[in-house]
């Protein structure tokens, strides 16, 4: 059997990012009932919204769920408890050490994975106990690694790195994708863009519909001298380039980002002034689907792709 299904217990190996501002408990329960793993976004969320959130969960589906966390977080040492007196069975983590509250966690009875950039961090994952890792290479959307490293590189490598289950995340929106992930060493996908875009995501409408209207190279990564992000290209991320190419420092850049950038672009729907996190698969979704849509797509994209492949020969 898949591991990562097993160790969720879910029917297929697709996991939805817990995206800030996009990652509710419409879009969770959504995925979940369709036979992934919907996961809440934490990290745009006060902890009164969080206990919201994970109650409407409840109410709404039966299938396995859980939580990303920020390790960044503010208030993370509430939010974990929250979690945690809450019953979520399942978390994610990322940006920052897992090793801190991974123990914790699981004896609460909760299983936890947690997001990489690099195989190093994988091997500093697997010391500290977690139960898999979501390699996500720089296509990606919203917070990136440092290394820039994209996920055809990454997934092999951190494959050699560690025997946990492994998830791919960056630049993934389809079957063919997944089975191209599967194929370097994977176990399954964490899904972030397709489904920041679903019908069910809490993002405006403004910006599902600037973000089907990407074409290639339409977002970068930027920000490198506070945490590298990619965005899309609109007139605030003018002005970040702008201070970038001259030499801008850290502080100068957060100035003109300004309070809740990325709340005024995504959830807002502020598509000029607004911070617009989204990963460079973009460019080819081109309409809103609902969450079902997306996950059913995936796997016959999957399984076409897995029987063209049986037959295929080099020479």
């Amino acid at each position: 059997m898949n591991r990562i299904c097993e160790l969720f217990g879910i029917r297929y190996p697709i996991i939805q990012g817990g995206m800030v501002w996009c990652s509710g408990w419409r879009l969770a329960a959504a995925v979940s009932e369709a036979g992934g793993l919907g996961l809440l976004g934490a990290g745009s969320m006060h902890p009164e919204t969080l206990v919201e959130h994970i109650r409407k969960m409840k109410s709404a589906t039966d299938r396995p769920w859980g939580v990303n966390v920020p390790l960044m977080y503010p208030e993370i040492e509430r939010l974990m408890q929250i979690i945690i007196d809450e019953g979520v069975k399942i978390v994610f983590t990322s940006a920052g050490s897992p090793k801190k509250f991974t123990a914790r966690l699981h004896e609460a009875g909760i299983k936890v994975a947690h997001v990489v950039s690099s195989s190093k961090f994988a091997r500093k994952c697997e010391e500290a106990g977690v139960d898999a890792v979501v390699a996500e290479g720089f296509e990606a959307g919203g917070h990136n690694g440092r290394e820039e490293t994209t996920t055809m590189t990454l997934i092999p490598q951190v494959r050699r790195a560690t025997s946990l289950p492994l998830l791919a995340a960056g630049g993934i929106a389809g079957g063919e994708a997944m089975f191209a992930a599967m194929a370097l060493g994977a176990e399954g996908v964490q899904v972030g863009t397709a489904f920041a875009l679903a019908a069910e995501s809490s993002a405006a409408e403004a910006f599902k519909l600037r973000c089907t209207a990407l074409e290639e190279g339409d977002t970068m990564l930027c920000l490198k001298k506070i945490s590298p992000s990619r965005l899309v290209k609109n007139a605030l991320y003018d002005r970040i380039a702008e201070a970038e190419s001259r030499g801008a420092e850290a502080d100068e850049l957060r100035s003109i980002l300004g309070a809740a950038a990325s709340k005024r672009g995504i959830f807002e729907g502020d598509v000029d002034g607004g911070e617009l996190e989204i990963g460079q698969v973009a460019a080819a979704i081109k309409e809103v689907r609902t969450a079902e849509e997306i996950v059913s797509g995936m796997v016959s994209g999957y399984e076409k792709t897995r029987q063209a492949m049986a037959g295929a020969a080099i020479m």
